[in-house]
Formats: C-alpha cells, structure tokens, sequence
C-alpha cells in the first residue's frame, strides 16, 4: 500500500509516495499583494502620473509577476501556475465588478440627495403639474405609476406567449410536421432577439395608427404592445431552457402512471422549473423597464397623473430621466418661484432637473432590485422541496 500524503504542522510540508510540496498559507498572496503596490506606486510617482485607477490596474500586473515568481521559488511550478490561475480569475471579477461599483456609486451619490430632502418620501409622492422653470418641486409618482402600469401590461401580454411558446418548442416541436414547424419558431425568437429597441416601438405605433386610423393616438396601451415585442423573445430563450433541465424521468414516471400529457406538464414540468421560469420573466421585464426609445413614440410625456392605459398619455420614468436631463440647468431669474397651479412660493435651483433625473434613475434601479427580490421569494417559495 502507498503512504498517505501527510502535512507537518510547523511548515506546511505535503509528503508522500518519494515527493514532496510546499504549499504556502493564503497570507503570502496579501504579502506579494502590498509588495506589488508599493513598487507600482513608485513608479507612477517617478514618472508623475500617478493615480489610482493607474495605481491599481500597473499594481495588478506586477501581483501577476511577482507572485507567480515567489510561487514559482517556494512552492514549484505546478502551484505556481495555480496560483496565476486564480490571479487572473479574481482579476477578471474585479474588472466585471468596477463598472457596477461605479454606476451604483455615481448613482447614489447625485440622486440620493434629492429623494431625501426637504422631506422623506415627498419626491415619490407628487407629481410635475406646475412645475416651471428650477422650482425645487415636483417628483415622480406619476412616472412611477405609468412605469409599473405598461410594464404590468407588457407581461400579461407576453409572459402567456413566451411560456407556451417555450411549451411548444420543448414538448410538442420534437418530431415531423412539428420539429419543422419549431425549427422555424426558434428562428423567427432568434430574430426578435436582436431587434432594436426602435423598431418595436415603430411597431406599435403603426399598428395602433392602422387600426384607430388616429395618427395622433398615445396611451399607455401601445407603450406596453411595444415593450412585449421585447420582452417575448427573452421569455421564450429562458423558459425554454428552464424547462429542458428537466428530467425526462420525471414525465416518464409520470406517464407510467396514466397522467395525461397536459397535465404533466402542468404538475410536473412547470412545477419543477418554476424557480427558473420566475428568474426569467423577472430578466425579461428588467430588460424593458429601463426602455426609452418605444415609450417616447408610443406613449409621449405628460406632466400629471395617468392611471389609464387605453386613455391619454403617460410618463414612465426612462421618459422623465431623459426630459429632465436633456433640459440642462435651469434659469433662475429670482430665489423663489411660484407654482402657477397650488400657488405656492418655492426656492429656485439651476441643477435641479438634473438632481431629479439622477434621483428617477436611482428609484427605477430601486424597483428592479425588488422585483429581483420578489423573484427571488417567489421561486424558493414554489421550487419542489428536495428534502423531508
């Protein structure tokens, strides 16, 4: 019998079977870390361009050189090699991670102001009438309101299709007439997929002109045909995956014991993927809800609050941001300004359309973390339990 590779206590020493390897505790990477950015930060200040961004990207390289070099001198080149592995792993996830940090940064830092002053709350509750000029006033319910609305609208018309067009393709589109027919779905989603933004919204605004022969017509309805056209595609990709991880073992036993088709799929396939179809709805309506282009052709601008969708404009928030940004800073002819409707006297702020466009950007990342996290509630609550 060969011996049992053995580590001594003191060293770090793995032996065993004639060879032997040291492999060094976690803290030597720390060490040639600090060692890495030191020497870089010499650099760049001998050669007078230092800063951070320089500081970690030069300090990043030299951790590769320098560690894969002290590696290679204690521990051999086998681990040495490991070890520039999982450098350039942590590497690429840190450099995945910057632009992230920094949107979420740069967001909170310039709208989280204005969603909490002058009073908690007051931003996500009234809405633009009257609002001119750089009154510090007004907020977003309205947008809010017609966001949730045409989004609520775009799923109910595009989760149904996307799921049983995912239905289709998995578990009636595998022989004859039927894979071909599917084979041309399949195609025809890839297709959609990569539609611009644009077209669908051009899309829905001939369609609602060609059947009300209105050529003026905007209501929230058409927003919400637009954004479906976007959505479907990325429902049907997803569903259709969830539902091929599932065992066909499980529709097997299922018709072993007499279960129609239909209902198998209903108690078994859907039962088993439900935590991956409810990921993939929430991806599909994170991916519309930040649309801007089909809402400003279907649905327009409106100042006030709208809670229909088959009358009158709307405002979602992408609109809002992107109004309220293009307006630059305000003209400030006087320190306070008077609201033409309620009458009341405001204080008057050349940055404040772009302090409530930072402020709608930081709400709409708001509500797609939630919905993230109802996603997330939602699937452990219905995904099959796999133990007792």
């Amino acid at each position: 019998m060969s011996a049992t590779p053995a580590r001594t206590a003191s060293s770090g020493l793995i032996t065993g079977s004639g060879a032997s390897e040291r492999r060094l505790p976690w803290y030597h990477l720390l060490l040639t870390a600090a060692i890495a950015i030191v020497l870089a930060a010499i650099v760049l200040v001998l050669f007078n361009s230092f800063s951070i961004g320089g500081l970690v990207v030069l300090g990043y390289v030299l951790h590769l050189v320098i560690g894969y070099g002290y590696s290679r001198i204690r521990e051999g080149r086998r681990w040495a090699n490991d070890r520039f592995a999982t450098l350039l792993v942590f590497g690429a996830f840190a450099v995945a991670m910057i632009p992230l940090i920094s949107l979420l940064w740069e967001v909170l830092h310039r709208g989280l102001g204005k969603l909490i002053s002058p009073y908690p709350g007051y931003f996500w509750s009234a809405d633009m009438a009257g609002v001119v000029g750089g009154m510090v006033s007004g907020g977003i319910a309205h947008a809010i309101v017609g966001t949730l609305l045409i989004t609520l609208g775009a799923s109910i018309i595009s989760v149904p299709i996307g799921l049983l067009t995912a239905i289709f393709l998995v578990e009636y589109a595998r022989y004859g007439a039927l894979r071909v027919l599917g084979r041309g779905i399949t195609f025809l989603v890839d297709v959609m997929t990569g539609i611009p933004s644009i077209v669908a919204g051009l899309f829905g605004l001939a369609l609602f002109i060609t059947i009300t022969n209105d050529p003026g017509i905007r209501i929230g309805l058409m927003g919400s045909v637009a954004l479906s056209v976007l959505m479907i595609p990325t429902v049907v990709r997803s569903s259709e995956e969830m539902l091929r991880l599932v065992p066909l073992e499980l529709r097997e036993a299922a018709y072993g014991l007499g279960v129609p088709k239909w209902l198998t799929i209903m108690k078994v396939v859907l039962r088993t993927s439900i935590a991956g179809l409810t990921t993939g709805v929430t991806l599909a309506i994170a991916r519309v809800i930040g649309e801007t282009a089909p809402l400003l052709l279907t649905v327009g601008a409106l100042p006030m609050m709208n809670g229909n969708l088959f009358s009158g404009r709307m405002q979602t928030l992408p609109t809002f941001i992107n109004s309220q940004y293009r307006s630059g800073n305000a003209v400030c002819n006087s320190d306070a300004i008077t609201n033409p409707i309620t009458h009341m006297q405001y204080a008057c702020s050349t940055t404040i359309n772009y302090d409530r466009a930072w402020a709608a950007a930081l709400t709409l990342i708001l509500m797609v973390m939630i919905l993230n996290i109802v996603a997330r509630l939602v699937s452990r609550l219905f995904a099959p339990k796999l133990g007792r």
